[in-house]
């Protein structure tokens, strides 16, 4: 495992949390930093691009605060995203034009 993939404790509790995401919903970074008490929203994005657990660990429903859908594997655009959006979409999550409907589907943690 390269150095910047280290399972941290950090990591582990971001793990945790999103593991109980359910199918279906969707959570942000931000809802799971403050969660952990912190304000490193992109430390969170980093701890999931490095998800070992994948896909006990569904990295997939964390999208962004504003409902983007964020990143996935460590990527921001390409077919890394599409699949992402495909994952999502076989969970009953609509994406359009780039974002999901916090209001139906962002569930805390």
């Amino acid at each position: 495992m390269n150095k910047e993939c280290m399972v941290t404790a950090f990591s582990e509790r971001v793990y945790e949390l999103c593991s109980r995401v359910p199918r279906g919903k969707v959570t942000t970074y931000k809802a799971i930093a403050m969660a952990l008490g912190s304000r490193g929203y992109q430390a969170v994005g980093q701890a999931l691009r490095c998800n070992p657990y994948a896909p006990s660990v569904p990295c997939h429903r964390v999208v962004a605060s504003d409902g983007g859908i964020g990143g996935f594997m460590g990527c921001q655009r390409g077919d890394e995203i599409g699949k992402k959006v495909r994952l999502l979409c076989s969970e009953g999550v609509e994406v359009v034009e780039g974002r999901v409907d916090l209001e139906k589907y962002f569930v805390g943690v």
